[in-house]
């Protein structure tokens, strides 16, 4: 995953800036946020969303249950192919059928992701490694027959292009007297992959949000892989409430830190642009603020138009009717629509909601993603 300020990160929770609940700790929430647990995931902290409401949703229709981290799913007509991250396993869930095991991370212990449908033909992404360093990461397709191959091999691009290697993040200092701790100071993107989301289009192009990379890339039918676009850094402005709690010194107070900007999904929107979420590389639990967001992306010329900010944890998205966009925020614990003009309006609470897709009328989201017993649950829109 990409880097989120290690340095800034660990020293916010140290210094006690970071709200923490009860309750077993994970590894890390599936996103590069380490020490997350489910108890911590549901007390999240709240973004306003510019005092707009609908009334509320009734998510609590499962057509699916018992998934180990669903964070990305398909839905075609109203079967679903789920990524249970947490297992390592894409598995096919038909209405009212039994769920089927598609394939299974090689090697075993990787996660599953990026979930896209094409001519009943199902890719996705699947990475090995931990949250500092990545030894495999492939995007992979299964035809109807039942074949099974590597489309790109997406460290190796990585590993040669690296889109992100001249991006500066960290902290942005213009005063040479000041005496930037290690690990807050100006640093470039360093060699990450790890494909979170995937969309294919009509022409066979799969576009995949790497959460590593911070970019957005293109895989054509025959395997070539190119950047679309790498997103911009998240600025936040380091507060004097984190200079004094972390021991900092005062010369940063006022200074701009850029965090890393984590694509998590990517969508075909209605007018040919690409709709991307992201999550800043860096704590989202209220003690930066709350810097997810939703941008449109050019497929050919790369330019980035971002939609909506402010959001807490935007983990997918889905294309709705009339340009909307609905949002998982799973640190909200929510879902979202984000109107054509960048609205934000909240459509109900959801227990860590992290994959939404919209087919045929209805909204599904994934739930209680971090619990043991995940689902995913649809909604009639009406």
């Amino acid at each position: 995953m990409a880097r989120w300020g290690k340095a800034l990160g660990a020293a916010l929770v140290a210094g006690g800036l970071v709200v923490a609940g009860g309750g077993p700790a994970s590894a890390h929430d599936g996103f590069g946020h380490p020490g997350t647990s489910s108890e911590e995931l549901a007390q999240r902290w709240r973004s306003g969303h510019h005092g707009l409401r609908l009334p509320a949703l009734d998510f609590t229709g499962a057509v699916a249950s018992g998934l180990a981290g669903p964070l990305v799913f398909e839905v075609d007509g109203r079967d679903l192919t789920v990524g249970q991250a947490f297992a390592g396993l894409l598995t096919a869930v038909p209405q009212g059928g039994t769920p089927t095991v598609l394939a299974a991370a090689d090697p075993p212990g990787g996660d599953v992701a990026a979930v896209s449908t094409w001519r009943g033909a199902v890719t996705w992404a699947e990475r090995t490694g931990d949250q500092t360093s990545v030894t495999s990461s492939l995007l992979k397709r299964r035809t109807p027959d039942g074949t099974v191959r590597t489309v790109a091999d997406l460290l190796a691009y990585e590993q040669a292009e690296n889109p992100d290697g001249d991006v500066t993040y960290g902290a942005q200092v213009t005063d040479p007297s000041c005496e930037v701790p290690e690990g807050f100071g100006p640093y470039t993107g360093v060699v990450d992959t790890h494909g979170y989301g995937s969309a294919t289009s009509r022409s066979g192009t799969t576009y995949v949000a790497d959460a590593g990379a911070n970019a957005v890339l293109a895989v054509d039918r025959s395997g070539a892989v190119r950047t679309v676009a790498v997103l911009p850094p998240v600025p936040w402005t380091i507060t004097a409430e984190v200079v004094a709690a972390l021991g900092l010194p005062e010369c940063l107070v006022g200074a701009t830190y850029l965090f890393e900007s984590v694509p998590t999904d990517v969508e075909l929107g209605h007018d040919g642009w690409l709709v991307v979420s992201t999550l800043p590389g860096g704590p989202e639990d209220g003690s930066t603020g709350s810097l997810g967001a939703v941008h449109r992306v050019h497929p050919r010329t790369g330019e980035v138009r971002t939609l909506a900010t402010a959001l807490s944890g935007a983990t997918n998205v889905a294309v709705g009717p009339l340009g909307s966009v609905f949002v998982a925020e799973l640190y909200a614990n929510e879902v979202s629509l984000v109107t054509p003009w960048g609205h934000v309006r909240s459509l109900g609470s959801v227990n860590q909601p992290a994959g939404v897709e919209w087919e045929d009328n209805r909204l599904y989201v994934s739930t209680d993603v971090f619990t043991e017993n995940g689902k995913v649950v649809a909604v009639r829109w009406r």
